[in-house]
């Protein structure tokens, strides 16, 4: 992926997500069950949350799971530009590219889904980290798939806390390489706290505390919440995640207009019944989001 422009790379990638949660061949184990989890993450809190077998049961991005290699292969893809701009040859261009935004235009189009496959990608890097941080308060879909929804404390309670500190929150499971970091009660002034000095310092130490870290923020849906578009000018990078052949052309506009431009976006068509060389998935990269506007 190239750009001539800081922070300006569009990218277009296609994964029939809806077949990948229906089928798939069963993948086979590249992890033994006993391996130590916790070894390649710094440590947080006593003890390691098991999601191994509940990611499995849910055919997600893991070992021993029904996830097919096609789609396996799709978020090998997917990830690989997104490493370049936090840690590669296009880092230089994306102001905090290890800071990552999933959302999408509306509910529904399977964003959460996006984020946690994405999460469990990253963690099978050799030379990386993930943390996954749920920060959709209302909805808490990614604390909800992974169990950890009444888990205190949360990404709310870091916010509302001048005591806590990350640390202190995190949850390590056993996952290698994998944190986690659950949303929390929703609050009445969520959208204020996101917008905080509080919050733009939590952000700062997730991004410069350890080197080789990922962060990705599993967020509300642009057009649903106010806090989204606060959210999606702190990170790097942001992921939309679009339900091909459902969501209507003018409503991503619409999201993508609330994106500032100087942001590294990508686009996944989730849901997708394209046709291609590879049966059924399409994945290419278009220019520079912006540019044609600037010609």
């Amino acid at each position: 992926m190239s750009s001539n422009e800081k922070g300006s790379t569009k990218s277009i990638m296609s994964i029939d997500l809806g077949t990948a949660k229906q089928s798939g061949m069963p993948a086979g184990k590249t992890t033994s069950d006993n391996e130590n989890p916790v070894s390649r993450f710094p440590r947080t809190t006593s003890e390691s949350i098991k999601l191994l077998r509940c990611l499995r049961e849910k055919n997600m991005l893991v070992p021993g799971s029904g996830l097919g290699p096609d789609i396996k292969n799709e978020y090998r893809r997917i990830k690989r530009p997104l490493l370049s701009n936090a840690f590669g040859k296009t880092a230089s261009i994306v102001d905090q590219g290890n800071l990552m935004a999933i959302t999408s235009s509306v509910p529904g189009e399977g964003k959460t889904y996006t984020a946690v496959n994405l999460a469990l990608a990253f963690a099978q890097e050799r030379d990386n980290t993930v943390l996954l941080v749920d920060c959709d308060v209302t909805k808490q879909g990614a604390s909800r798939m992974l169990g950890i929804e009444r888990r205190r404390p949360s990404f709310t309670d870091l916010l509302a806390s001048d005591t806590l500190s990350v640390g202190d929150a995190l949850l390590r499971t056993d996952i290698p390489g994998l944190a986690v970091l659950p949303a929390g009660k929703p609050h009445e002034y969520i959208t204020e706290m996101v917008a905080s000095q509080r919050m733009a310092r939590l952000v700062n130490e997730l991004a410069s505390r350890y080197s080789d870290r990922i962060i990705i923020f599993d967020t509300p849906p642009l057009l649903s919440t106010p806090e989204t578009q606060v959210l999606v000018g702190l990170v790097g990078q942001v992921v939309l995640v679009i339900e091909a052949g459902k969501t209507p052309h003018t409503i991503v506009e619409d999201a993508l207009e609330m994106i500032p431009n100087e942001k590294a976006i990508g686009l996944v068509l989730n849901k997708s019944d394209s046709l291609s060389s590879r049966g059924g998935y399409y994945y290419n990269y278009y220019e520079p989001y912006g540019k044609k506007d600037d010609e």
